[in-house]
């Protein structure tokens, strides 16, 4: 085996991962370079290389593969620099977009205005046709009138167009034609067709995830070559794969095709790692996992050592925002990074996020022009940071900045420095336990009887007593916890989904039709495979999921088929059973007596292409280091403390940390709160007991 690399480009750092040869993980990091992405990751890259004693060009050579993550197709969208897209709908229907699901939590709310759509109303065109419910033609196309639109939309200049006609998941013939017709009339614009994105009833959503995907296309497909050409022009050979929002990988061809897959890629790979972590841990397959970064605090699940999914991903706000509408990884974010300012609202609150300072300028600590203080200058103030360590020692921070502007703000709330300092940390943690409470109790996950996995470099700053207070016995955080979505792709696979809408209940069972549905899925599936060039010989799995509900409720279920297909009315009462066991597991209720719906079919596969990082035997040694410093520390209370200070490098496994006390890695800081303890584990996992 040669190397692999893995890299993550959020919105402050870029992350890199090396698995050498032998097995063993090394992380980089850079800030991040938004006006041109591959600066950063080459600095990364440098480090890296660094630490295997090779030039860039030398790893590249010796490299096999490299998947590569991005935040590009998200930060155009909250940027506003997607391509200007029109949306080709069916007559009657042009407000698709604007009345979303409806719009706005308070719909007689006067006082504030519904959100604008994702595409505006002014390039929104109907199409005069109609399908439908059954496939049957309503209204046939009115091919001259659609040329006629298209040819505005040429003179126009848009960039993109994205085309979902009312029940073309029935009957796609008139989206196809419409295709066809863009293709004759605006030759290299590209577009896209609900039927073949986003296959699902609900037809916002199939709009939504029309439009969005529209609108990146023609970036996606600029930024994705041109990684591709940059990454060959500096020698590169090996295989290249994205990371996707699904939590696995696909090659770049396909990725063209849909850059709506690109969609929080980084995020969705942190449940990947966080399974794989407790995996090696031994700690069961309830996970909570939480990514801290410096823009935002990601969390997800997996549930029974399984990634817990959604068509409920929002950009920006629920239901004011605009629906990811196709599948992914499920994964909810607030604004508390480490590079979220805090500051006083008019009330003379204190508040944390959801600004952030980015990496340009950044906290005030890094000494690049920032003036606002934010959770990583908090830490810094608090001693919980060696400024001359920060990056493993490549970026100095500059203390005295972050001192200046906590007083300031203490200044403003009548407190002192690390009383305030303290207080930014606890705000902090108050935004992330309730991003927690909200994707576990909520969704039927009691923290109590789950392991936290965490990661992201600002992660070992509070989460010990965030754990505490979830009642949350043990978190696993890795030594490469700083990359912690880069290094889920050291453990992913390429997964690809496909879907069929197929409605029918339980009390009149479509089996022929269902079959039909899944036929179809499962040759997509098996095109997809096939597409692939160079893992083909893989190890291939397919599942098969029922979008299900009990009649009358409003949203579905994903619930696992028991068999590939439904031959019998004993397969069907086994689909039944499994659809209430899951309703039973999320919501604590099973309603027997109610018809099951089924309203979407999908396919996962996914395909293995090489072999994960092995697992180390466990060891239960436990021995008390030698702190290499101290340092004075505030926890709160009415003084500071001298806390012995360790160096990740000089642990050995079976070491075990007692409170209070600070673990420092060349990429992440761990803060031993008093009363809890941390320990290094033989899989290099620091396992840090919150009790």
């Amino acid at each position: 085996m040669g190397y692999r690399i893995s890299v993550d480009t959020g919105g402050t750092f870029t992350d890199m991962v090396l698995l050498d040869p032998d097995g063993k993980f090394h992380v980089g990091k850079s800030l991040t370079t938004p006006e041109r992405i591959s600066e950063g990751m080459f600095s990364a890259l440098d480090v890296v290389a660094e630490a295997v004693g090779k030039s860039t060009k030398e790893l590249f050579a010796e490299t096999d593969l490299l998947i590569y993550g991005t935040t590009r197709a998200t930060n155009a969208i909250v940027t506003k620099q997607t391509a200007r897209t029109a949306f080709l709908t069916t007559t009657g229907f042009r407000d698709i977009l604007v009345f979303k699901e409806g719009g706005k939590h308070g719909p007689h709310d006067y006082s504030y205005d519904y959100p604008q759509p994702y595409i505006p109303r002014r390039r929104t065109f109907e199409i005069n046709e109609r399908i439908g419910a059954s496939g049957e033609v309503v209204r046939p196309l009115d091919e001259t009138q659609a040329r006629e639109v298209i040819e505005t939309l040429k003179e126009r200049g848009f960039e993109a167009v994205a085309v979902s006609l009312l029940w073309s998941i029935a009957n796609e013939a008139h989206e196809a034609r419409l295709g066809e017709l863009i293709e004759e009339i605006m030759p290299g614009v590209p577009y896209t067709l609900s039927h073949r994105i986003a296959p699902i009833l609900r037809e916002y959503r199939r709009a939504s995830a029309t439009a969005i995907d529209a609108s990146l296309k023609p970036l996606m497909q600029a930024h994705l070559t041109g990684m591709q050409t940059d990454l060959r022009d500096a020698g590169f050979t090996g295989d290249l794969l994205v990371s996707t929002s699904v939590g696995g990988c696909q090659e770049v061809e396909s990725l063209v095709e849909r850059p709506i897959n690109t969609l929080k890629s980084g995020p969705a790979m942190a449940p990947v790692a966080g399974r794989a972590y407790s995996a090696l841990e031994r700690m069961g397959g309830d996970v909570i996992v939480c990514d801290a970064g410096g823009t935002t605090f990601d969390v997800g699940l997996v549930r029974d050592n399984q990634l817990v999914y959604s068509r409920d991903s929002w950009l920006g706000p629920q239901w004011t925002g605009d629906i990811i509408g196709a599948s992914t990884v499920d994964v909810r974010s607030v604004g508390a990074g480490g590079g979220s300012i805090a500051w006083v609202d008019p009330g003379g609150l204190l508040q944390v996020g959801p600004q952030s300072a980015g990496s340009v300028p950044g906290p005030a600590c890094y000494g690049a022009g920032g003036t606002n203080p934010t959770v990583t200058d908090a830490a810094l103030v608090l001693g919980y940071i060696d400024p001359e360590y920060f990056n493993g020692g490549r970026l100095t921070l500059d203390r005295d900045a972050a001192v200046n502007v906590i007083t300031t703000l203490a200044k403003t709330m009548g407190k002192d420095v690390d009383e305030t300092a303290h207080a930014i940390l606890v705000i902090a943690n108050e935004l992330m336990i309730k991003a927690i409470g909200e994707i576990t109790v909520n969704d039927g996950l009691n923290p109590r009887e789950s392991v936290i996995v965490a990661g992201g470099g600002a992660a070992g700053f509070n989460i010990m007593p965030i754990a505490h207070e979830l009642g949350c016995a043990t978190v696993i955080l890795p030594q490469t916890a700083s990359a912690l979505s880069a290094c889920g792709m050291q453990y992913s696979s390429i997964v690809f989904e496909a879907t069929r809408s197929r409605f029918t209940d339980t009390n009149g069972f479509d089996r022929d039709g269902v079959n039909k549905a899944l036929d179809e899925i499962e040759a997509d599936l098996m095109q997809f495979r096939d597409s692939l060039g160079t893992a083909i010989d893989a190890t291939v799995t397919i599942e098969f999921f029922a979008e299900a509900r009990y009649r009358a409720q409003v949203w579905e279920l994903d619930t696992n088929l028991p068999k590939p297909r439904l031959k019998t009315d004993a397969d069907v009462d086994e689909l039944i059973e499994t659809f209430h066991q899951t309703h039973e597991r999320v919501y604590a209720v099973r309603d027997e007596g109610s018809p099951v719906e089924c309203v979407n079919w999908k396919g996962r596969i996914s395909i293995r292409p090489f072999d994960p990082p092995p697992a180390p035997d466990p060891s239960d040694a436990r021995n008390a280091p030698t702190p290499n410093a101290t340092r004075s520390c505030f926890f709160g209370g009415n003084a500071r403390v001298d806390t012995p200070v360790f160096r990740g490098e000089a642990m050995k496994i079976g070491d075990e940390v007692k409170g209070p006390a600070i673990i420092e890695e060349p990429t992440t800081t761990i803060v031993v709160y008093p009363d809890m303890s941390a320990r290094l584990s033989a899989a290099g996992d620091y396992i840090l007991d919150c009790r």
